[in-house]
């Protein structure tokens, strides 16, 4: 019996083992920013699918390259006639053929000028760069909306943290308050107060834990990260302060922008669509060349006794000439696609402009918020620390402690707020220069 547990054991181990390593080996040990975006641009479907479009992009071009080459075809029949054709000839009625045909028709074909193919040829570049280019834009949505996630993760952590900070001062004043009401010195409101204001901290970290919860599932889902992994933020503030910081004299350089690229190679490749429709005035030409083996016989079984064949070779040019005015509308179309193209590109550049302006203004304020938050802060601490000394004294009352313990924790969520609000603010500003390049 304990043999035979250790050999299941070792079983099931074998099992276990590759796919806890596996499961190991897809969670982060350093959950920086750039580790989680990089994780997130590695395992993302997104970005996974634009590489797989990649490819098929890349054998699509290939398949219709591949035209250029000379083609081979083989035909196979067998046939019986149950009856065989006749004709009339000298007065006489003849049969034209036996019961049993069976051919081989062996075919080559080169195609020297072909719209459909010179149309292949000349736009693949464009259409890879296309593929490309999607991936890329792809990527650089999912690097915003990933940091924007993982400073909301952080901002909901710091929040915590402030509101764990303010329960302990919050906890020793209330054993301070009830020492004082036993000892006689003050009444019950006291106590009550900081009970009350106890309460409303441990309410607003409850909520605080919900939704740092809730933000963190949506960063695991935008990295395509274990649900069941553990995934434990790592940052600097110091260091996080001093990246908050952008150049604001920057002026936008459109082509830097992943939406101008594409807009300039589906133009190309619009162009190379009007060429096309302008090609379908030029003939088709290829060259061809076949090989019969033609077997004839009225008993089945010696079919193939008697080989008759036959070879041939040509050149084909089919030149359309008439087709009503279907090649002309064909062609006008182009040129509207095209021209709406221009127009694409103009509208691009004002929405640049626009998009640049709006998320400017958006992290100069918040810049600005941030560096009057951040002296709030040092006020309400020293106010914070002041009051307290003056209460221990017996010069303060108890309410003005509890107003400037309410004041610091909410300069502190303020001063947070300010800091990821910039934070995010910048990712704007630097996706509207193009700055995100992959």
């Amino acid at each position: 019996m304990n043999k035979r547990f250790y050999i299941i054991a070792a079983m099931a181990a074998a099992f276990v083992t590759p796919a806890f390593s596996q499961q190991q080996d897809s969670l982060l040990q350093n959950a920086t920013l750039e580790n989680v975006v990089q994780y997130a641009l590695t395992h993302q479907p997104t970005v996974q699918q634009s590489l797989i479009d990649e490819q098929i992009t890349e054998r699509q071009i290939k398949g219709k390259l591949a035209d250029w080459f000379p083609q081979l075809n083989l035909n196979y029949t067998v046939q019986h006639n149950f009856q065989i054709p006749q004709s009339v000839i000298g007065g006489q009625v003849i049969r034209l053929g036996v019961e049993n045909t069976s051919t081989a028709a062996l075919g080559l074909t080169q195609t020297i000028f072909n719209r459909d193919v010179l149309l292949a040829s000349r736009s693949a570049k464009d259409v890879r760069a296309q593929a490309r280019q999607n991936t890329s834009s792809n990527k650089i949505n999912i690097t915003v909306d990933v940091s924007k996630a993982f400073y909301d993760v952080l901002l909901t952590q710091e929040q915590t943290r402030v509101l764990e900070g303010d329960i302990v001062r919050l906890e020793r004043s209330l054993k301070d308050a009830t020492n004082q009401y036993k000892a006689g010195i003050t009444d019950k409101t006291d106590y009550k107060r900081a009970t009350i204001a106890l309460n409303n901290s441990k309410a607003q970290k409850k909520q605080s834990e919900e939704l740092y919860k809730a933000r963190l599932v949506y960063l695991k889902g935008l990295m395509n990260y274990p649900e069941t992994g553990q995934l434990t933020l790592a940052y600097d503030s110091a260091r996080m302060e001093q990246e908050a910081f952008i150049d604001t004299v920057q002026n936008t350089n459109l082509q830097n922008r992943i939406e101008y690229q594409m807009l300039q190679t589906q133009k190309r490749l619009q162009e190379a669509n009007l060429k096309y429709a302008k090609w379908s005035f030029l003939p088709n030409l290829s060259l061809f060349g076949n090989y019969n083996f033609s077997y004839l016989n009225n008993q089945f079984s010696k079919l193939y006794s008697n080989n008759l064949p036959n070879s041939n070779a040509g050149l084909t040019l089919a030149f359309p000439i008439f087709q009503g005015t279907k090649r002309v509308q064909e062609i006008r179309q182009a040129e509207l696609e095209l021209k709406r193209v221009d127009y694409d590109l103009i509208a691009l550049k004002n929405n640049v402009n626009s998009e640049y302006s709006a998320a400017l203004a958006t992290y100069k304020s918040n810049l600005n918020t941030f560096y009057v938050l951040k002296e709030n802060l040092d006020l309400a601490q020293d106010v914070y620390n002041t009051i307290q000394l003056q209460y221990k004294s017996g010069v303060k009352t108890y309410l003005e402690v509890i107003n400037a313990e309410t004041d610091l924790r909410t300069a502190r969520i303020n001063y947070t707020n300010a800091l990821y609000n910039v934070l995010s603010a910048k990712i704007d500003v630097q996706k509207a220069l193009g700055q995100f390049q992959y």
